[in-house]
């Protein structure tokens, strides 16, 4: 039919009618430097790699405790392991079909999104995002059947569950000041908590102080990635925390939270040494904290997400 956008089979969208989605098309032109169909380039970006470390970071921390309660189990961590990154991807294309459906990637300035930029079919990013989910659940169940702990299975639904509801839905928590909160649980204490309860039958102080710790990083990169959306996210109605209290409270709350885990660091040092090794993250937290306070473009708040993510 004239005037709407059509596409491919491969979910590509050719040129639209559609002033709005047509707009779109040129803005991802612009951001890109080229335009046509989308490559798998576009797809790999659309996974937003750079969110991984969020989703290997409490696994890595509850390696550590499992080991050092001589209960570390590889298959079952790998599975942990290939849980938390399936889910990590599969939020990230959740979250550009769900904010590119509601007109919130309009006024976005940074990295293009799929959907938002008016090229790719949304339902096609929505398979994909199931697809990613499905692994997750796959590998869960996997681990589930291995470890015999039967209750981990409402877990695992419940973090997909959660997963989804962060942009979709007709209330996502996402755009009501939750999103930390959530963060924080899912990525700090169900992701660290969970692992080693996996393959232990306690939890221990220092499991909980991981989970704490990573926690308190993840919320500080959503942190960084709300506060360079302030102004856009503003525009479209998103109601995220860095919207609410403003964009100098936020840096002190990002700055709270990537300088809490050092407190953590040092006490778990007196007891085990090699965790002294940690003060070496702070060559990337002290510049992302300078860089925050006083970067001005886009693309330097851009730099302390990533400088966050792999701290």
């Amino acid at each position: 039919m004239a005037g709407q956008q059509g596409t491919d089979r491969a979910g590509n969208a050719h040129r639209s009618g559609n002033p709005a989605k047509r707009a779109a098309a040129d803005r991802y032109a612009a951001q890109t430097g080229r335009s046509g169909a989308v490559t798998w380039r576009d797809w790999v970006g659309g996974a937003r790699l750079r969110t991984l470390p969020l989703a290997v970071a409490p696994i890595a921390a509850a390696t550590g405790v499992a080991q050092m309660m001589q209960a570390l189990s590889w298959p079952l961590t790998l599975l942990a392991l290939a849980v938390a990154v399936f889910l990590q991807i599969g939020v990230n294309y959740a979250n550009d079909y769900s904010d590119g459906i509601r007109g919130t990637d309009e006024f976005r300035v940074g990295p293009a999104r799929l959907t938002g930029s008016g090229q790719v079919n949304p339902k096609a990013v929505l398979r994909v995002a199931l697809c990613f989910f499905a692994l997750a659940a796959v590998a869960g169940v996997v681990a589930v059947v291995l470890s015999e702990r039967w209750w981990f299975l409402a877990i695992g639904a419940v973090a997909i569950v959660a997963a989804w509801f962060y942009t979709g839905g007709k209330r996502p928590y996402g755009y009501m000041a939750l999103g930390e909160v959530f963060v924080f649980l899912f990525f700090g204490l169900v992701a660290t908590l969970g692992t080693v309860w996996l393959q232990a039958d306690e939890l221990p102080q220092e499991a909980w102080l991981a989970a704490v710790g990573v926690g308190l990083f993840a919320v500080a990169t959503l942190i960084s990635n709300n506060i360079r959306d302030i102004d856009t996210d503003r525009l479209a109605g998103k109601r995220t925390l860095s919207v609410l209290v403003g964009k100098r409270v936020s840096q002190i709350l990002y700055t709270v939270c990537v300088l809490a885990p050092f407190v953590i660091v040092f006490f778990l040092s007196l007891p085990y040494v090699k965790v002294i090794y940690a003060w070496f993250v702070l060559a990337l937290v002290i510049p992302a904290i300078l860089i925050l306070f006083t970067g001005r473009r886009p693309q330097e708040q851009i730099l302390v997400l990533k400088l966050t993510s792999f701290a």
